[in-house]
């Protein structure tokens, strides 16, 4: 039996194959080579969940102190941003892999409108920033009342 299938994004496959082949090489180009730390930027991992009244934004940053940690709120988005530095050279011939990122970040994430900086809480503990946001209450739809008019009446 034969399958019919739609052909409308001719190139979508070549285009997966060039973005997986640019990965791949920016993977074997900027990975470190016998212990060499890279330049490559890194961003924590991010949880985020929502609860009923607020949303919580969970960013990893072990090894960070808190006073290097920066959380702004601008039109909107809130940006986490940090450094994270080497805290001790291996100076040995045994030592074979540099994989922990080190270095700056920053990561904005949009957040619902309304949100101001009274919403907002940080929390940072066991190497975890948490990050509480109170949703906003929504605006109503407002009832505009509607007067019948009589000939020669105004409203």
């Amino acid at each position: 039996m034969a399958t019919v299938v739609r052909f409308r994004e001719p190139f979508r496959g070549v285009t997966a194959v060039n973005d997986e082949f640019e990965r791949l090489a920016r993977a074997f180009f900027e990975a470190p080579r016998n212990g060499a730390p890279t330049n490559q930027a890194w961003a924590p991992a991010l949880d985020v969940w929502e609860a009923e009244d607020e949303i919580v934004y969970a960013f990893d940053l072990p090894g960070i102190p808190e006073s290097d940690i920066a959380v702004e709120l601008e039109d909107g988005s809130l940006t986490v941003g940090a450094k994270r530095e080497r805290t001790n050279e291996v100076q040995s011939d045994r030592f074979y892999r540099y994989e922990r990122r080190f270095g700056e970040f920053t990561r904005t994430v949009a957040l619902p409108d309304g949100v101001t900086e009274k919403d907002v809480k940080a929390h940072y503990g066991h190497g975890v920033l948490e990050i509480h946001v109170h949703k906003p209450e929504q605006a109503k739809p407002a009832r505009i009342p509607v007067g019948t008019t009589v000939e020669g009446e105004q409203a």
